[in-house]
Parts: C-alpha cells; structure tokens; sequence
C-alpha cells in the first residue's frame, strides 16, 4: 500500500451527534497507520449548536484525540471572531497550514502557529501541503471582515517553488473553496483535497485527484497517493471512540440543550434538494417564527442559512431547533418598498445574482413570490404589492451586510434589531408548536 491520507471536512454541527464524531474519531484511528497522515479542510470548528455554546473549542475534544497532522481554515472556523479561532490554533495539536489568509497584511495567526506550507514524511514519502480558504470568505463571515484573503492559485504557485527545493514527491493542496477545478488545473498539485461544498466528490481533473468528503461527518476519504485512487469511508461504519462521545454528551447537557421544546408528528426533512428548490416546510416554519417574534409585514430566511441535519421529529430539543440556523445573527426588520420587496424576489433566484442556477434562495412567511426566471409576482396577504408603498421585512442581519446575497438588502434599510434567530425560533415553537404546511409560497421553476 501507498502513501494514504485521510481526509475529512466541514464537521459542522456532527459535534451535535455526539456518536457522530466519536465514530469519526474511531474510524480514522482504525484506519490510520505508518504510511498515513490526517488532514482536514476546514469548517471544523463549527457552525453548529456546541460551537456557539463554546466558540468553536468543543472541536478542541475531537482534535486531541485524532490528533490530526494538518488542517486549513473554513470560512466557519471564524464565526466566532479571530481571537477565538487563534486560540483554537494554539490549544490544537494539529498544525495548521494557511498561504493565502492575511491580516494587517501579514499572515494569519504565524505567531500561533499557522504556516502557508509544510513538508511532512510519510513511510518513505516527503509529502509537501499547501492551505487555501475561499477568497470570498470576508465576505460569507462578518467576523473575517478585517481579513485579506487572496487568490488561492496565486497562494500555491508561490508555494510550490519553496516545496520542490524541499524535494518533495508530492504536491498536495488542501483547499476550502467551491473551485477546486481550477486548482487541479493551474497548479501542480498531484492532489486537490476540497471542503466547502458539502457533496461528497472523487474526480481526476488534468490528471490532478480531485477528493472532497461533503459535509457534517457522513465520510473520511481514504487517498493512496502512488496509486492514484480514493476510498469513500461511512463514518457510521466506524467504532465509536467513547472518550470524545461522551466529553460531547456532557457538553451538550451542562448548556441544557437537551430540553424538549415541542413535539412533531410530521417529520420535517432537512435536506438539500428541498431547500434549494422553493417553498419547504422547514424554511416556512423559520421565517413564520421571524414574522411572529417582529410583527413585519413579511419575513424572509435565505436557504444558505438554513443547515442540513436529521429531521424534526417526536420530541424536538432546544439544540435541535438551535441547529436549524446555529449562527450569533439578530433578526432585524428593515423598510423595502414594493418596488425593493419585487427585486428581493427576483434576486431569490440563484441565477440571478451568484450564476447558481438551480438554486433557489428564499424561504418567506406574510408573501407569495412568482418566479419563472423571466418575470417576477409579489404578493402580501394576498394583493400584488404596491412599488411606492413601504413594507417592513424580519430576517438575519447577515442578510443586510452580503454582498453576494439579495445585494438589494443594505444596512442602511434596518429600523429595528431583535433577539438572535435561534432564540426567537425556540420560543416560537414553545409557544405555537411546530406544524408547518405547504401553503403556495413559492411558485419557482426549480
């Protein structure tokens, strides 16, 4: 057998099935041997329930037991501000490996830790590893506002030189970004290892392997580098490391996230395909809860926002609603007039404003939306909207202050700020339950 890497990424809120990452952790430690290393690509930290209760350090638990070799930043592992994630840096065992994030025009946290590359021996391999994060994640992450973070092919072919007068036998790059395409192709990595995206892939693109394990700690990728193959791994397969199983059990009851808020009789799915394609129960029931808390006329939850996990069903517990949208955002009310209420509309198709063209971006409550790509209705209670009349519109902060979602949504439209969305969803489900229906919301061509 060749040199392996084990590679996973984009954990998310599996630190909220316990069982989940002490199987992680048990099955990269079964399959884990001399000519192996372990890496991870980001979003590690977090978002998820745990990670807002704890800034990101219950990954600290899952660190110290796998003990990886590398890591690289997600645009998630600053949700909780750049001191957190520094601390992460320095309390983990792992190193971690970023070329192409700045701050104050230097690299990020070097005095923590963190180096652009790194060569690493495995068996009789000089492995030689490279770290990129998505240029966009400023933008994605309020807290990385202060950030620089460059082109990441640029980031590698800067490395590259510095690691081949190092005598490497293999280039790796380990990239948290949606294009690891372009990667495969403009660098001279022999392998491309991707998070971000959370479909599981294992592609060859110019010769140079392609392996990303999708997300919430379904998959570990197994990667023989001389042969040129990857293994897909269940983590569901792998035994449980009842050490981190437990230090995360005791997480989530010491924060009292295990109280049952409200009972489904109807599972409600989670899943992507109906997220991302119009009106789903799930997102109804968000924004329903954002339009109760506020009184707005209408209220709108963007699908990005909404994570997937197992559905709502029987007993639903604080952290299971907490994980619906696990993120330190207030809702706010922002003024739109009909005429900006329409263009909010028409930016909820996908390939409209980000070229993602079977994505469907809005989940709304109080409105009905019209869309077949071309054209665009807008309806509240019922009357098309008047282009000169003001509406008042309940959503995530966030929305206010993305550029790369509905751009018609600006600061300067907030005139009140809430409680954060988690909040306000809990106590909307203790008060009115949970029982979303399909009601005609969306009329899209997804």
């Amino acid at each position: 057998m060749g040199t392996r890497i084990l590679h996973y990424s984009d954990l998310e809120n599996a630190y909220d099935r316990p069982e989940r990452v002490g199987r992680l952790a048990g099955l990269l430690d079964r399959l884990r041997g001399a000519n192996s290393m372990v890496v991870g690509t980001g979003d590690n930290t977090g978002p998820g329930v745990l990670s807002l209760v704890t800034d990101g350090r219950q990954s600290l638990d899952f660190f110290a037991a796998v003990r990886p070799d590398f890591e690289t930043f997600g645009n998630h592992d600053f949700d909780y501000g750049l001191s957190a994630t520094k601390e992460i840096v320095a309390g983990s065992p792992q190193t971690w490996v970023s070329a192409n994030v700045l701050e104050n025009g230097h690299s990020f946290a070097s005095d923590a830790g963190v180096v652009p590359s790194a060569v690493h021996s495995v068996g009789e391999d000089c492995i030689g590893v490279v770290g990129v994060t998505d240029p966009a994640t400023p933008s994605m992450t309020p807290q990385a506002r202060d950030l620089d973070v460059t082109d990441p092919v640029s980031a590698v072919a800067e490395e590259t030189g510095r690691l081949r007068e190092r005598g490497i036998d293999h280039l790796v790059v380990m990239a948290h970004t949606g294009d690891i395409d372009r990667l495969a192709r403009e660098t001279a990595a022999d392998a491309v290892l991707g998070g971000h995206v959370h479909e599981a892939r294992i592609d060859e693109v110019d010769g140079t392997l392609i392996a990303r394990p999708g997300a919430n700690g379904r998959y570990v990728q197994e990667l023989d580098l001389d042969a040129g193959t990857v293994t897909q791994h269940a983590v569901s397969e792998g035994p449980v490391n009842n050490t981190v199983a437990a230090s995360l059990e005791s997480r989530v009851a010491a924060a009292g996230l295990d109280e049952t808020v409200a009972t489904v009789d109807a599972a409600i799915e989670r899943e992507r395909h109906l997220r991302t394609r119009g009106e789903c129960r799930l997102g109804n029931f968000v924004a329903d809860a954002y339009r109760w808390a506020t009184d707005a006329d209408v209220a709108l939850q963007n699908t990005g926002g909404l994570r997937r996990g197992p559905p709502l069903d029987g007993a639903v517990t604080v952290a299971d609603l907490v994980g619906l949208v696990p993120f330190d955002q207030p809702v706010v009310v922002a003024e739109l007039t009909g005429s900006e209420l329409q263009t909010l509309a028409w930016q909820a198709d996908g390939g409209v404003v980000d070229g993602m063209s079977t994505y469907w971006h809005a989940h709304v409550s109080g409105m009905s939306i019209a869309h077949d790509g071309e054209r665009v209705a807008v309806s509240v209670d019922g009357r098309h909207v008047d282009p000169d009349e003001t509406y008042t519109l309940a959503t995530s902060d966030y929305l206010l202050g993305a550029d790369h979602e509905f751009p018609v949504l600006t600061p300067d439209a907030r005139v009140e700020t809430g409680r954060t969305q988690y909040e306000v969803i809990v106590d909307y489900a203790r008060e009115r339950g949970i029982e979303p229906e399909l009601e005609g919301r969306i009329d899209c061509r997804y």
